[in-house]
């Protein structure tokens, strides 16, 4: 018997970022494109966890093939991206990701996660690993939630 075919799909990639080096010009920035990403994912119902690690970009994307399809165009041709490559692009069966866009930049309190997962020298190299992305976004999401008081995630 054959595995039935979903339209659920998530996409992994990775990009270079064209942001100001300014670090108040460069939340500004971030804080832009969180404001319009939000906006557009949830008239698409797509849901995403962005990554920010330096000038790097690695970012899941969730939601039917199409609106997936649609978004990851956009991002490609958003002159705040360059060099962007998908990492992994497959079917899911349920999403994992519960808000429509995060964005996730290391910090002091999220520091050991980053550490662990070492993708800063995969990004560098151009080299990153789908399954090391996506580890850090749900670890990530997983602590958020924890500091939230939220202990279980149903999706």
């Amino acid at each position: 018997m054959r595995a039935k075919r979903t339209t659920l799909v998530h996409l992994i990639y990775f990009s270079r970022l064209n942001l100001s080096a300014d670090a108040t010009s460069r939340t500004q920035q971030i804080g832009e494109i969180t404001r319009q990403a939000q906006k557009k994912n949830e008239f698409a119902v797509i849901t995403s966890f962005l990554i920010i690690e330096q000038n790097f970009a690695a970012q899941i994307i969730e939601g039917e093939r199409a609106s997936v399809s649609d978004t990851f165009a956009r991002i490609s041709n958003d002159p705040r991206h360059r060099d962007v490559q998908i990492v992994e692009w497959r079917e899911i069966v349920k999403r994992e990701f519960v808000n429509s866009f995060t964005t996730s930049i290391r910090t002091p309190t999220n520091d050991v996660l980053f550490q662990k997962a070492n993708l800063l020298p995969m990004f560098q190299r151009g080299t990153p690993k789908g399954a090391s992305i996506h580890a850090l976004a749900v670890n990530l999401q997983a602590e958020s939630m924890t500091k939230q008081g939220i202990d279980h995630l149903f999706v």
